[in-house]
């Protein structure tokens, strides 16, 4: 197995894992961190497939690294926008999760207990 299958296997590990926590888990944090493990995934994959390329023959292309380079910037903008707006929903409700249940009672629920 060469340094390409395998950054290939890590990226379709990192997507696995990542639609598995945004898809089964429903905290808004941890789905922001699944969905920002997919979005690396991705970016790896986009990574292998330019360097497969590369390694064909076809030249070293700049478009993908170029592309990849932006998406890491905009995951990251897009990464603090969405902390930045949990926060103002704890500060706003005193919880942190979108459960329409413990916003009606006024618990907070953490953890799986309710205070």
């Amino acid at each position: 197995m060469n340094a390409t299958a395998l950054f290939g296997f890590c990226a379709a590990a990192l997507v696995g894992i990542g639609l598995y926590g945004l898809i089964t888990d429903p905290q808004p944090l941890r789905k922001l961190l699944a969905f920002n493990l997919l979005g690396s995934g991705v970016f790896l994959l986009f990574g292998v497939v330019a360097r497969r390329g590369a390694a064909a023959g076809l030249g070293g292309d700049p478009v993908p690294h170029a592309l990849v380079i932006t998406g890491i910037v905009v995951a990251f903008a897009a990464t603090a926008m969405a902390a930045a707006l949990l926060v103002r929903l704890f500060e706003e409700t005193g919880h942190a999760t979108l459960d329409s249940d413990a916003a009606q009672d006024g618990n907070t629920v953490t953890d799986g207990e309710s205070s």
